[in-house]
């Protein structure tokens, strides 16, 4: 008795090896970098920890849903069922998903992939995988231009597009699925004049350009809102966010996610100059990532 339950064990985990991984690509920006502050509190830089990720677990709104980021010892926790692979200069971080995999190093800050992944990873009996790809300071309109939307193709599409390649290829003979696209980018669209008209269609060839790059012709996607600052109802960012909306109903198979409601104050965050990054809030970037997971399993069902 003793032996077939050893052989069933095995035999379940080679089965659980053998289901293909599920493959999530990250991109954007500077806010899917990542800029929520985990734990820093200093009085000139931090503003006393305010809105820093251990000060959010126990103040915030969203306490209660954040616990699970902790274990029982205190220690941040590593996933083991999701993985993440983040490319920053010449070094590709990998590892077990937990805070700090951001384009600071150690682990500093979080970015949307904290809640993303920990959503995913409940979601799927499959392991997951996280790709992110992300370059603080660059617009669709020129840095990530897509092939489909004419002139020069952006270098860091390009390099977008290399990454999740490498990334894919390191996997080796592991059976893998792209499962999904995730888009948290736009500041520096917003801030560009020209870029705002025709960053609706830049979207939409983004989408089926890469669909085409992967051979995923109905990979599902998530549009993250530029909600930085809350509601607003004129304007470069009102504008903007409407060019946000509009591409993404063009694409099948996406959602628009708006995150405008995960905007906390500045006074009760880390970084209280730094709008165009929600003001360090780890919050913040937590709730984003958590609707932007949530969205995908809509689109998943």
């Amino acid at each position: 008795m003793k032996t077939a339950i050893i052989t069933l064990a095995l035999l379940l985990a080679v089965q659980l090896h053998a289901k293909p991984l599920k493959v999530f690509i990250l991109a954007g920006q500077s806010n899917m970098e990542g800029q929520g502050v985990v734990s820093m509190d200093g009085e000139r830089d931090y503003n006393g920890g305010k809105g820093n990720l251990v000060w959010s677990m126990k103040n915030s709104k969203s306490a209660d849903k954040m616990k699970q980021l902790k274990n029982e010892k205190g220690a941040w926790v590593v996933r083991d069922d999701v993985l993440i692979s983040f490319k920053v200069g010449d070094k590709v971080r990998k590892g077990g998903l937990t805070v700090g995999f951001t384009g600071y190093g150690g682990s500093s800050h979080i970015g949307p992939e904290l809640g993303f992944g920990f959503v995913m990873g409940d979601h799927f009996e499959e392991p997951v995988l996280l790709i992110k790809t992300a370059w603080g300071g660059k617009s669709l309109f020129v840095d990530f231009r897509p092939p489909s939307s004419g002139g020069q193709v952006g270098p860091y599409y390009t390099k977008m597009v290399e990454e999740v390649r490498a990334a894919l290829a390191d996997l080796g003979d592991q059976k893998y699925e792209i499962a999904g696209f995730v888009w948290q980018q736009g500041w520096n669209d917003m801030v560009t004049k020209p870029a705002i008209p025709e960053y609706a269609q830049n979207l939409v060839n983004l989408v089926k350009d890469l669909r085409k790059e992967f051979k995923a012709p109905n990979m599902p996607v998530v549009v993250g809102e530029l909600g930085n600052g809350g509601p607003v109802t004129s304007g470069a960012m009102f504008e903007f966010r409407k060019a946000q909306e509009e591409g993404t109903k063009q694409i099948k198979n996406a959602l628009f996610i708006k995150t405008t409601d995960f905007a906390r104050p500045a006074e009760l965050s880390p970084n209280p100059t730094h709008g165009h990054h929600w003001f360090g809030n780890a919050e913040s970037y937590f709730l984003i990532g958590d609707a932007l997971a949530q969205g995908m399993k809509s689109l998943l069902k």
